[in-house]
């Protein structure tokens, strides 16, 4: 088993204990490895590691667990970094979600102005990050966690040789929803899903070995009525019976933008001010289990879960155990592995994870009739990533104006102003209005 140096940028942050759970459960893979929690919040980062290391010390886990404010510092002879860092922390999301509604947009963390907004100052931070790698950990490979996930990848694959890898659990969670809502088995689907992250559609969908839409063109007209349907269960449902394909959840912005604006417009709390309301809660719960000889912790009082970021250990056991093992990844296309994309674009789709790192398995093209959005987010997404790396104001306006959530060249110009400076302190001075 693989003994290695893991730093993990953003270890301070409310997922960072559930996600320190994750690697404690899987230390047989990585033992007497060390792990290195870097954050800015020198107290927070302080609770995250002393919980761990007592959870650690409760099971028996061979790891060595420390922590820096000193990024260059923890980063240092590292051989795999986990990356998720949220620069601006929820008060920042709130600004991504709020500002774009008075336009008549939808914001959000990955998807419209917000989750633009979100790439610009995540890759800014990412091109320090880098360049430490490259200077003090040149053999380190990122499994990267931050979002918005494809933007990331797709800044790096455009501008660093640095090995890096994104990760989300979309396609696992979208395939389970799914089944659910059409009260089949989610043990018995077998899905693929494929196209750029958080916006990617099933390529294959069986059910015992056949196709599942029959059923799920049933389960929508048995329950498309059904009151105890949530709004986005309803609508994951309708897309996939109608469809013939199952999509991620967030084309429900795409597909019924006009309903959720209204309903996003209409709630007097964004999704990140509901969220900043609980964080309170998740380090209460956290001191609480410091004082516990044995911490449990408890999923409805940690951010996330009690098992965060599981799917990049699963690769980082995957590419240092040699384990060759597929999972989902977002990385670049090479080989047209989805023959819809060019080959310099990140894509989501099944990868080979082991020693020599990941490499996307080629799969079915998309249907026809799905095809277009996603071809519009991919090239929306290297504009995105070009403007967050090197552009200026006007680059980032041409980046924005690509979004197919941004409707209006007069808005996506008013609206980037007032997010830019909103955001002044975390973006660098070329993205700025002169």
């Amino acid at each position: 088993m693989a003994r290695i140096k893991i730093a993990y940028v953003g270890g301070g942050s409310t997922r960072g204990a559930g996600t320190m759970a994750s690697f404690i459960a899987q230390a047989e893979n990585f033992p007497g490895s060390e792990i290195v929690l870097i954050d800015l919040d020198a107290e927070r980062l302080e609770i995250v590691r002393a919980l761990a290391e007592r959870l650690a010390r409760s099971t028996g886990a061979d790891l060595t667990i420390s922590a820096t404010t000193d990024r260059r510092a923890g980063l240092e002879d590292a051989d795999a970094i986990l990356s998720s860092y949220r620069p601006g922390g929820f008060e920042a999301r709130v600004k991504d979600e709020r500002l774009p509604l008075r336009y008549g947009m939808i914001g959000q963390e990955t998807q419209g102005p917000g989750g633009f907004f979100m790439a610009l100052r995540a890759v800014h931070v990412l091109k320090g990050i880098l360049a430490d790698v490259e200077d003090v950990a040149p053999k380190a490979r990122i499994f990267n966690y931050t979002n918005p996930v494809n933007i990331l990848a797709q800044a790096v694959t455009m501008h660093s040789d640095v090995p890096f890898a994104s990760f989300c659990e979309g396609p696992i969670y979208f395939a389970d929803e799914i089944a659910k809502v059409a009260g089949l088995d989610p043990a018995r689907l077998d899905t693929v899903f494929v196209g750029v992250n958080h916006n990617s559609w099933t390529v294959r969908q069986e059910y015992d070995g056949r196709d599942v839409t029959p059923l799920l063109e049933e389960a929508w007209r048995r329950r498309h009525d059904d009151p105890t349907l949530e709004p986005r269960q309803r609508r994951q449902l309708h897309l996939a019976a109608l469809m013939g394909s199952i999509p991620a959840e967030y084309f429900m912005y795409y597909y019924f933008s006009d309903e959720i604006l209204d309903e996003l417009q209409r709630k007097p709390t964004t999704r990140a001010e509901d969220i900043l309301a609980e964080v309170p809660g998740y380090w209460e719960h956290y001191q609480e289990q410091l004082g516990r000889e044995r911490p449990e912790l408890d999923p409805k009082r940690s951010r996330g879960g009690i098992h965060e970021l599981e799917l990049a250990i699963d690769a980082m056991d995957a590419v240092f155990n040699d384990r060759d093992e597929v999972l989902p990844v977002n990385v670049p296309n090479v080989g047209r592995a989805v023959p819809d994309l060019p080959e310099d674009v990140v894509v989501e789709v099944p990868g080979r994870c082991g020693a020599d790192w990941i490499t996307p398995i080629p799969q079915a093209p998309l249907p026809r009739h799905v095809r277009g959005l996603v071809e519009m987010l991919a090239e929306y997404q290297v504009l995105a990533a070009q403007a967050a790396w090197s552009g200026t104001r006007r680059d980032a306006i041409h980046a924005l104006s690509a979004n197919p959530l941004v409707h209006s060249v007069e808005k996506a110009e008013r609206l980037y102003d007032e997010l830019a400076d909103a955001h002044r302190s975390l973006l660098p001075e070329r993205l700025l209005a002169p």
